[in-house]
């Protein structure tokens, strides 16, 4: 991660510039400079005021005044689309099961995502999956790979056990916190 000062732009646009602060056209080229670079993060004080720019996901960490409160995080998981049944025909028992019985009754260890990313069941394309439903995992073992900012994550089984679902699509975008995997000890 580099941080290093910007050459000072002089205040072309006539506002703040006699205080001392930044313009609006300060910040445009200060995002214009992080956006053309592989610089993800820089801090520039004029005068009292103060920006700092980030790229990628990094913890808040509020110093001082707060402007506006960030947006809030949407997340709406698409519900995976089946075709209608025939009139008569008995549904699947293992799925109206899963459906019927409560997340906190299936036993189990949920891996989570670490970070917002993308999710890849299989180191690459023509590389078959690290693990698939019923299949016995161990300790320390990767279930996928999270890419976060073009890093490859791999993510390691936290138990012994057998992996009972996997809940993200390969290839999906995934955020952090989300579910990734059920893993039945034992």
């Amino acid at each position: 991660m580099a941080t290093r000062p910007p050459k000072q732009a002089q205040d072309r646009s006539g506002e703040g510039g006699a205080a001392g602060g930044f313009t609006i056209e300060d910040v445009k080229k200060l995002v214009q400079l992080v956006e053309k670079t592989d610089v993800t993060h820089i801090a520039w004080q004029k005068g009292p005021e103060k920006v700092v720019i980030r790229r990628g996901t990094v913890t808040p960490f509020v110093s001082g005044p707060v402007y506006a409160p960030p947006p809030p995080a949407i997340h709406s998981p698409l519900a995976p689309l089946a075709a209608p049944l025939p009139v008569g025909a008995p549904a699947p028992a293992a799925a109206s099961a899963a459906r019927a019985e409560p997340e906190a009754a299936q036993p189990g260890v949920i891996v989570s995502s670490p970070f917002v990313g993308t999710f890849y069941r299989a180191p690459s394309p023509d590389s078959p999956p690290f693990v698939d439903v019923d299949q016995k995992v161990k300790k320390g073992q990767v279930l996928c790979i999270v890419e976060a900012m073009k890093l490859m994550n791999e993510i390691e089984c936290e138990v012994d056990g057998t992996v009972a679902e996997i809940f993200a699509q390969n290839a999906a975008p995934v955020e952090f916190g989300e579910k990734l995997f059920r893993i039945v000890p034992g």
